[in-house]
């Protein structure tokens, strides 16, 4: 299971969202936070990426001689522990693992000494911009939308999100058939 250790910021902020939304000052601020949280993990969901640089961390099992980072874009490997079978932990050094990165961001990582069913905590750094002021303008107007159709949503209106939102993703969207190996 990957764990952000940060929450994401948001690409969006509050005084933007409710811009967007024609609300004034200070208007239901803690829905609107929730609904621009919510749309921009429905865009790092569909798009198959973080969107700002933050730190992950995750328990793999090593299959195969390589690891799987399933978060995207990897930036960097911050750390891997191998853990023992009797229960205690050992740090992999720098010079004991090596990271590929695939065109499409997908971090593969080589640990030296491990056999499959060995299992590594790595904690690493993944996402597509390094502040939020990095996001592309196409991915931040399509989190408004969703987070205008979100709102309007709660008021009992309900259907499938436009079209257009999934436009405005569709050119960083990252997917792929079968396990990924």
């Amino acid at each position: 299971m990957t764990t952000s250790l940060v929450p994401g910021e948001a690409p969006v902020s509050l005084d933007e969202a409710r811009g967007w939304l024609r609300l004034g000052a200070s208007t239901d601020d803690a829905v609107v936070a929730g609904l621009i949280r919510a749309a921009a993990n429905i865009c790092e969901s569909f798009v198959g990426q973080w969107l700002v640089i933050r730190e992950a961390e995750e328990v793999i099992a090593v299959a195969g001689g390589k690891i799987r980072l399933s978060v995207r874009p990897v930036v960097a490997v911050e750390a891997v522990t191998l853990l023992l079978a009797a229960g205690g932990e050992s740090e992999v050094a720098e010079a004991g693992r090596s990271l590929s990165l695939s065109p499409d961001g997908t971090g593969w990582l080589s640990i030296a000494g491990t056999r499959d069913g060995d299992r590594v905590r790595v904690r690493y750094r993944a996402g597509m911009a390094a502040d939020v002021n990095a996001v592309p303008e196409a991915i931040r107007h399509g989190i408004l939308r969703m987070m205008q159709h979100l709102h309007a949503a709660r008021d009992g209106e309900t259907g499938a999100p436009p079209a257009m939102i999934a436009a405005l993703w569709q050119p960083w969207r990252r997917v792929g058939l079968g396990s990924g190996r």
